[in-house]
């Protein structure tokens, strides 16, 4: 058809940019699914970016499958992309296909989520990782008012992590568990299920069902009693949002537990704003966006951005090289901060900077 014509010879003048290099390159993007809200808003603000810019973008989303977002790179590799943006479902499976890309002389970033057990990533672009489990702990802190010096009040705690083969995910979980072992450690926080291992806390795709059903599991193993439950500290919205479920239906105690989370996906500001949760970390993703764009231009530029890339961004970003090894060696990571959301600032730092609009129920809507 014409219009199948016109866009294969889109897509050749883009090979041919790329080629070249610099703008009009063709940049493929792999996100791992549509399923969680975050997904979707990182893939169309990557989009937009890059081609605000002048690139040609190939958006793929992989449904949670590691072989069809192996098999979307493949192509993206033989389609003719000058540079690979990748988000992974399973940061050790994609070898393979990123030897390829290496071989071809095409760069890559890490996105979000770092590849492991390949030299083939460039630079890494994320939040800083662990300080989103160190927020979700100082905030249980500062809202029980834990005291080392006082032993006398206790409370119980219980952790749910997220996705063993995401790589941020052990990050998230060590964070928090590292801000609150030593209140662990002195008996004012105990966990009473007695699971304290990141594997033993960790949900599978990060799915709702799963934390929801294990949190039943929980309650109806060691809070069955009335034994009162202070926290539930979950690593994203999408486990609170099952461990919150699990609350409302199983739980016996009479008091709302504190619950944390991550990304400000809409059902969980909702909650927060109805009291069920009690916080959650916020990651712009805009920004993340921001940042790959003026990292992936200054590849493709042929340039080799370092620390001084950072001053060109309004948000807060620092350069590490230090903190994150693929295991192939260390990956050069641009981290962003990210922000504690209540239901005291949701206003302030959600719908004034733009990131949300208030729907008329007393919502906040997601822009984008």
């Amino acid at each position: 058809t014409e219009a199948a014509k016109e866009q294969e010879d889109k897509t050749e003048a883009a090979k041919d940019d790329a080629a070249a290099g610099g703008a009009g390159a063709l940049i493929g993007v792999a996100m791992p699914t549509k399923d969680l809200q975050r997904w979707n808003q990182d893939g169309s603000n990557m989009k937009a970016e890059l081609e605000a810019a002048g690139y040609a973008v190939d958006l793929q989303y992989a449904s949670n499958d590691v072989q069809t977002q192996v098999s979307q790179i493949e192509n993206m590799i033989s389609n003719g992309c000058q540079m690979l943006v990748i988000a992974s479902i399973d940061g050790s499976s994609l070898g393979e296909p990123l030897s390829q890309a290496k071989e071809a002389g095409i760069p890559v970033i890490s996105y979000d989520r770092l590849i492991m057990n390949t030299k083939a990533i460039d630079y890494y672009v994320s939040f800083d990782n662990y300080t989103v489990g160190v927020l979700q702990g100082q905030y249980v802190i500062d809202t029980l008012g834990l005291d080392l010096n006082d032993t006398s009040k206790t409370y119980n705690i219980e952790f749910t992590a997220g996705d063993p083969a995401d790589n941020n995910a052990p990050f998230f979980f060590n964070g928090a568990f590292d801000t609150l072992k030593p209140y662990i450690d002195a008996g004012i926080l105990n966990i009473v299920s007695g699971q304290t291992a990141f594997e033993e806390v960790a949900t599978a795709t990060w799915d709702t069902a799963t934390a929801m059903n294990r949190m039943q599991n929980i309650l109806a193993s060691y809070y069955s009693d009335g034994t009162q439950l202070d926290v539930a500290l979950c690593s994203n919205d999408s486990t609170a949002l099952g461990v919150t479920q699990a609350i409302e239906s199983d739980y016996a105690g009479s008091n709302q537990p504190i619950i944390t989370g991550q990304d400000g996906d809409e059902a969980n500001l909702k909650n927060i704003v109805d009291s069920k949760q009690s916080m959650t970390v916020y990651k712009a993703v805009a920004n993340e966006a921001v940042v790959t764009l003026a990292l992936a231009q200054a590849i493709l530029n042929g340039e080799q951005p370092g620390e001084e890339l950072t001053s060109q961004f309004d948000c807060e970003c620092a350069y590490d090289t230090s903190s994150y090894d693929n295991n192939t060696g260390i990956i050069p990571s641009y981290l962003l901060t990210p922000t504690v959301v209540t239901a005291d600032n949701i206003q302030e730092e959600l719908v004034d900077t733009g990131y949300y609009t208030m729907g008329g129920d007393g919502y906040p809507v997601a822009v984008g």
